[in-house]
Order: structure tokens, then C-alpha cells, then sequence
């Protein structure tokens, strides 16, 4: 049929065995063989399950599973709403590849112990004795010679079958070899333990020799870590309409609102409330996603449960699952409050008549995060983001300079003083040799005094969006461009600070994970504790007049 491809072929002709066998005219040796012949068909006729109201039913691929059939990569890695049911089609999948298949090994790798267990006891085990036990199917299989593969193994939550196949659902894997490999919520592993995720990286994916298949799916967490690393650049190669190779991932998001069952019909008893309402108008006149009064009333209900949990769990677009707050992130209300207010805009740049100001934050292995703010009236204007790494004082230096700014106050943590071993010398008085005169902020003597300052700060805070990672060289003209880290970099940082899991107790420790966005929020947090409206009742410490020309003016806003 014209250009269709083998898979489309595949789930046509399924779908004719499956039409016949609900007619009851699927009969005769050659034809029953000829459907069983087809996966397609079998998936849709061999196998039961228990639904998410614990009731046995066959098992049926929904919408979104059939689209995943139908776009099938080696390396598929999937984006989705929660409870679309990924994790048990996957299971359904292997276990037929198994069956039919002699000498092939797929596995699973979960999260937990505990989930490994339940996803083989409720989905592989189940599925395997209810087919096995079904007389009619049974009775079939003999009629047309077909012999169902037995389990000479049942344990370490897996089959090994005497047609030599296996099925396994563990934590990890490493070492021997795949045909085939589905990873469970992968986002959460990156983000509750790194190390094991690198491990499946390294090793599990590694087990599975090129060609063979790999399956990612999770809900986000966070704008880090392998998963989403892996999303962005799929997303890439599906944005561009390039073909991914055999070692490209290929990139599936598959949005809540796809669900015919995430709806409430008694819409009418339900008050969606007007922030939210704008927020489905903004869905429809940027995305084009239009939603029923049914499916909005079911998010307004849902989303009185979830609350910051929502965007997350039931995403409508990629960029809203992975722009959602993180859980254990500090300033997951400021952040949220911030973005409903607008105050992340285009609206706001450098004015020109203000000085800009900067707040540091000097970390492990000379790490350097710099946050260049003005302020305006109440407001505080967020306006650029230097990070970088490997560099003494004098690079900071050069690079404010070039930058072309006309600066005010620079302010720096308490650690600033503490004098080199090598030189003798500290970063205060490095730092002046190269133009730059440091105000002290003190120390606090616990974490909690930093995030709460922040918390009651950022409130009064603009941040540019969209910040070019550029900006002219305005004092050299030789220089070309200097590029800075820019303000989404920081606003990352903000995001994804957060406290620290205990991988062993299962819960949150009360004290902040190290890690990339440590270094920006430690910054941002010298600009909180810094007294800056103090600093600025009078004259502006460190004031310098620009001239208001036509460059000044040049991306020139203000709130005021």
C-alpha cells in the first residue's frame, strides 16, 4: 500500500486478524498460524493483565502504545504523562519476544528492589500463567503444533525458558549479553542516584551490542542528568527531520491530554480556577493545544492534589515537563511564583542610566558563579550570569571590563579573605589589583539562614529571558564577542538546588546537595544577603554616570 512501511504492514494486517478473531471467523490451521505469525496480533489476543483497577482484562495497547509500535527505533527514549501504561507494554513485548523468539534475553531495569519484584510478579509472571493456563489457548497451540516455551528458571525476579530465551527485571545489569533493554523512570535514577545511573549507562547499555533495542521512559526530573541530557538531543535530531542512526536515541513525548480517559464529564460542578484558565488560553494561542471543558476540569481536579506536582506528572508540552520544579529544590514556590507573575521577560535588560552591580560565589576547584543585577526602584533586575571554571582573578577582571558595563558595588562571601597557602595573598586583595574593590558579606552559621533569605528575596526579582549568551565587547574593539553563561543558566541553578537524598533512609537530609547548581544559587544568595536596598538608599556605592546615548539606550527597560 502505496509507501507503508513493514511496521505499518505489520499492526494493518494485525489489525484484519484481530477483526476476525473478534467475529469468531479466525479459523482453520494455515490462518490461525498465519496470526500468530504476527506480533501485532499476538499482543493484542494472547496475553491478560490487571488494570489500574486491579480487574483481569486482555491486554489491549492504548493509542499512545500503538503510536510507539508504529514509530519503533533501536534506541527509543519516551517523555510521557504518568499511568500511560508504558512500563506494562514493554513487559507484554519482551515476554513475546521471548516466546517467539529462541535464545533472546531482554531485561528490565526499575528503580527499586521492590519495584523490580512488583513489575515481574503483576506483569511478566501474570501474563505468562494466564496464558499458559488458558485451555482455549492451550487447546489451539495443539491444534496447529505450536509449543509454548516453559520456564526451566523462576527466580531473582525472571524466566529462563527451554527455548533458551530469558526475561529479567532487576536493579542493574552488567556483564553478559541482550537483545533488548527497557528502562523504568529513568529520570528519577538520575535524579535520586547519579552513580547508578551512570552505571546503567556504562554498563547496562553496554550489554546491549548496537542494533539491538534500548527503551528509556520516565516522567522529568529536572533539567540534569542523563534523561534529560538524552531528550534534548533526540528532541534535536526530531526538530531538524533527520533520520537518528542505529546510536541516536529517537525522542517520544506523549502529553496527558491524549488520554480519552483524563476527563470529567461533570464539568459543570467543577470552578477552574483564572490562573489556570489562562494558562489553557496560552496552550492554545502558542502550542495549539486546545482542551474541552471535560479535560479541563479533570486537570483543575487533578491539579488540586498534585499542586507543583502537576506540570510534572501530566505534561502538556516537553519544555513544561522539564521546566517543572524539582522535588527537594529549595525555592520551588519562589520559582513557581516568579514564572506565573511573568517575572522571567523579555521586558527586562540593562538600563543603561543604572550601575550593575554583582554578587559572587566562590567555589571548590575555582569555580567562579557571577550574578550582575540593577536595581530599580524595589525591584532588582536580573540581567546576566558569568560561570566558569579553571581561572584566577585577573580573567574576571578582563572580562567585566569587556562586558562594557558601568559597575556599581561588588559583592562577595565571607571566604573572599581567606589568604592563599601558595602567595599568602587572599581574593580581596588579588581581586583589587584588577580594578575590582569586594564588599563583604558575612557568613551564616547554618544553610537554612541562606535559602530563607533567598525565599524572602526573590519575590522582588526580575530575570531577563532569553539571555543571549553573547554580548559586544564595549571598551575593546578588537575583542569580538564575550560570551557569558546567561541568566537561564542561573535560573537551572535556582530550579535544581536542592537538598540532599538519602538513598539508605529514603528521605531528604536538611542540608544542600553540591553539585552544578550549588555554585549559581551560593551566587544568588550573596545578592540576598547582601542589604542591597540599604546599600542603595543614598548614593549608589561605586556609581558611575553612562552617557545616554543611542548604544546606551540599546535594549534599555525598566519596571519602575
Amino acid at each position: 500500500m502505496g509507501n507503508e512501511t513493514d511496521r505499518q504492514r505489520l499492526v494493518r494486517e494485525g489489525d484484519e486478524f484481530i477483526a476476525l478473531h473478534h467475529a469468531k471467523k479466525l479459523k482453520g490451521k494455515a490462518l490461525l498460524l498465519n496470526a500468530l505469525s504476527n506480533k501485532w496480533y499476538r499482543l493484542n489476543a494472547l496475553y491478560k493483565i490487571k488494570d489500574k483497577d486491579g480487574k483481569v482484562r486482555r491486554f489491549k495497547p492504548n493509542l499512545q502504545q500503538r503510536q510507539r509500535f508504529l514509530e519503533e527505533h533501536n534506541r527509543d527514549i519516551i517523555l510521557k504523562a504518568r499511568q500511560l501504561g508504558f512500563t506494562t507494554f514493554e513487559m507484554i513485548d519482551a515476554l513475546d519476544d521471548c516466546l517467539f523468539t529462541k535464545n533472546y534475553s531482554a531485561g528490565c531495569i526499575c528503580h527499586t528492589l521492590p519495584d523490580a519484584k512488583e513489575i515481574y510478579r503483576n506483569k511478566i509472571r501474570f501474563a505468562y500463567e494466564k496464558l499458559s493456563g488458558d485451555p482455549a489457548w492451550s487447546a489451539i497451540f495443539k491444534l496447529i503444533g505450536l509449543r509454548l516455551p516453559v520456564p526451566r528458571s523462576d527466580k531473582d525476579q525472571g524466566y529462563i525458558f527451554d527455548n533458551g530465551s530469558s526475561i529479567q527485571v532487576s536493579t542493574s545489569f552488567r556483564g553478559g549479553t541482550l537483545q533488548r533493554l527497557h528502562v523504568s523512570e529513568f529520570g528519577k535514577i538520575c535524579k535520586l542516584s547519579p552513580d547508578k545511573a551512570q552505571e546503567i549507562v556504562t554498563g547496562a547499555f553496554e550489554a546491549v551490542a548496537m542494533g539491538n533495542r534500548v527503551t528509556i521512559e520516565s516522567t522529568a526530573e529536572g533539567r540534569e542528568g542523563y534523561f534529560f541530557d538524552y531528550c534534548e538531543s533526540a528532541r534535536k535530531i526530531k526538530d531538524s527531520r533527520c533520520t537518528p542512526t542505529v546510536m541516536d536515541w529517537q525522542f517520544h513525548f506523549f502529553p496527558w491530554f491524549q488520554d480519552p480517559t483524563y476527563r470529567l464529564e461533570t464539568f459543570d460542578q467543577v470552578v477552574v480556577p483564572l490562573w489556570m484558565q489562562e494558562y489553557f488560553a496560552e496552550l492554545a494561542s502558542k502550542q495549539g493545544i486546545r482542551l474541552d471543558r471535560a479535560q479541563q476540569a479533570w486537570y483543575a481536579k487533578k491539579s488540586e492534589s498534585l499542586h507543583d506536582d502537576m506540570k510534572r506528572e501530566y505534561p502538556a508540552t516537553p519544555d513544561e515537563a522539564f521546566d517543572q520544579g524539582i522535588r527537594g529544590a529549595y525555592y520551588l514556590t519562589q520559582m513557581r511564583f516568579l514564572r506565573q507573575q511573568g517575572r522571567i521577560t523579555k521586558k527586562v535588560n540593562c538600563n543603561p542610566s543604572l550601575p550593575v552591580f554583582t554578587a559572587w560565589d566562590l567555589g571548590m576547584s575555582d569555580a567562579m558563579s557571577i550574578v550582575l543585577f540593577q536595581v530599580a526602584g524595589r525591584e532588582v533586575h536580573i540581567i546576566d550570569y558569568i560561570e566558569h571554571s579553571g581561572e584566577g582573578m585577573e580573567y574576571y577582571g578582563d572580562l567585566l571590563k569587556k562586558l562594557g558595563y558601568s559597575y556599581g558595588a561588588h559583592y562577595a562571601p565571607h571566604d573572599i579573605v581567606v589568604r592563599e597557602i601558595g602567595t599568602g595573598k587572599s581574593r580581596i586583595d588579588v581581586a583589587k589589583q584588577y580594578g575590582i574593590t569586594f564588599q563583604i558579606v558575612p557568613r551564616v552559621s547554618r544553610n537554612s539562614e541562606g535559602v530563607q533569605a533567598v525565599r524572602n528575596f526573590l519575590p522582588v526579582c526580575w530575570f531577563a529571558e532569553d539571555k543571549q549568551d553573547t554580548r559586544e565587547a564595549t571598551d575593546e574593539p578588537d575583542s569580538g564577542r564575550v560570551r557569558t553563561a546567561g541568566v537561564s543558566r542561573l535560573i537551572d541553578c535556582l530550579d535544581n538546588y536542592r537538598k540532599e537524598w538519602d538513598p539508605r533512609m529514603g528521605v531528604y537530609r536538611d542540608q544542600p546537595r553540591h553539585d552544578w547548581a550549588s555554585h549559581g544559587a551560593k551566587a544568588f544568595e550573596t545578592l540576598a544577603r547582601c542589604g542591597i536596598f540599604e546599600s542603595t538608599a543614598g548614593k549608589m556605592p561605586g556609581t558611575q554616570t553612562t552617557a545616554n546615548t543611542d548604544r546606551g539606550r540599546r535594549n534599555w527597560s525598566a519596571h519602575t
